[in-house]
């Protein structure tokens, strides 16, 4: 197959590349990313020069560039990963998650339905499978129930927002038009290659330099983690296997207070570190509290279980030590991220081209 991953460089689409790379050497894996902040091709540094891998640079918005990568690599399933994901980004600037997030993936549908309605066999063999967040879903008390699949949609932030319109747009191209296309929405991710601005890989280089760790509001927000590379099982899973038209939800049933996660992240890095027991508590600032902060997620992930048989492969505890290690032992990578310094290399060397 031929298959392109959008936003392949980011933190879950690098995971998802590696592992379609890696796992199906007769696919030819097309990443197709925008390279802003948040994508980084060091995140892909040890497939880059495999056969069945090709990098474009693209913006998922430009729908002339997207039917033309689509023609040219005669692309057969589309991984849609590229969004703006960041929830106070977008409450400062939500005109730009309206615009990837919403108009992008539209872009990208109306590029793969005008390419495949061209082909002799038409949706014949083809796969759009969009991947979102159940924060779509809005907020749950603490009554012990959890989002299903049938859970109506309430989002309560501009990233939410938009990225529920973009699973509404997939799910009107499927009842529209007779696209194969299928959503899955996925729980909090952690692990290797994440943004620094997301609150574990942020943390994390906190406590090394001996910086404030700022907690909203009390800390008591719960949210459902799951490993990243146990995301891109699942991804695998249901792309190759799953009911097209269909929507699963993919959690790790492993909910925690973000104040219990800080400690669990303050403990095991204090360890690894050779600090005493308990000496990064003292960094925690409690601040003002997001607007609009949703009091707690919780993911069914049963569905997934009895119709494809994918679970998490990882206890927390287990996956928290294996983060840990890996950011604590890849500095650089982490220095050229929060400096920039990647950002500038790719202007530089693509607008050069």
């Amino acid at each position: 197959m031929n298959i392109l991953v959008t936003g392949g460089a980011g933190f879950i689409g690098s995971h998802v590349v590696r592992l379609f790379v890696n796992r199906y050497p007769d696919y030819n894996i097309v990443n197709m990313d925008k390279l802003t902040y948040a994508g980084n091709l060091a995140n892909l540094a040890d497939v880059e020069e495999r056969p069945n891998y090709t990098f474009v640079r693209a913006d998922i918005c430009d729908y002339e560039r997207v039917l033309e990568i689509l023609k040219e690599h005669k692309i057969e399933g589309i991984i849609h990963l590229a969004a703006e994901s960041h929830v106070d980004r977008s409450i400062r600037d939500p005109f730009s998650f309206a615009q990837t997030n919403v108009m992008g993936t539209l872009s990208l549908l109306q590029a793969a339905r005008n390419y495949w309605e061209s082909l002799p066999e038409g949706y014949e063999g083809k796969r759009f499978y969009h991947i979102s967040t159940d924060e779509v879903y809005g907020a749950l008390d603490f009554d012990g129930t959890f989002f299903t699949e049938e859970t109506k949609y309430a989002p309560h932030s501009p990233y939410s927002a938009s990225k529920a319109s973009s699973d509404h747009f997939v799910r009107a191209y499927h009842d529209t038009y007779g696209m194969p296309t299928i959503v899955t929405n996925c729980s909090n991710n952690y692990g290797p290659y994440q943004f620094p601005e997301k609150l574990i890989p942020l943390f994390i280089n906190n406590i090394r330099r001996g910086k404030q760790l700022p907690v909203y509001g009390k800390g008591e927000n719960v949210r459902d983690w799951l490993y990243v590379e146990d995301h891109a099982r699942a991804i695998d899973i249901i792309f190759h296997r799953g009911k097209t038209a269909d929507t699963y939800n993919i959690g790790g049933f492993n909910e925690w207070r973000n104040i219990d996660l800080i400690k669990v992240i303050i403990a095991t890095v204090d360890r690894l570190l050779g600090n005493p027991e308990g000496a990064s508590l003292s960094l925690i600032k409690y601040v003002t509290d997001r607007p609009g902060h949703d009091l707690r997620y919780a993911i069914d992930s049963s569905k997934l279980k009895e119709e494809l048989g994918w679970e998490p492969s990882l206890q927390f505890e287990e996956g928290i030590e294996r983060t840990v290690r890996w950011y604590l032992d890849n500095e650089a990578w982490m220095e050229q991220v929060t400096s920039g310094e990647y950002m500038r290399y790719y202007d530089e060397m693509y607008n050069n081209r």
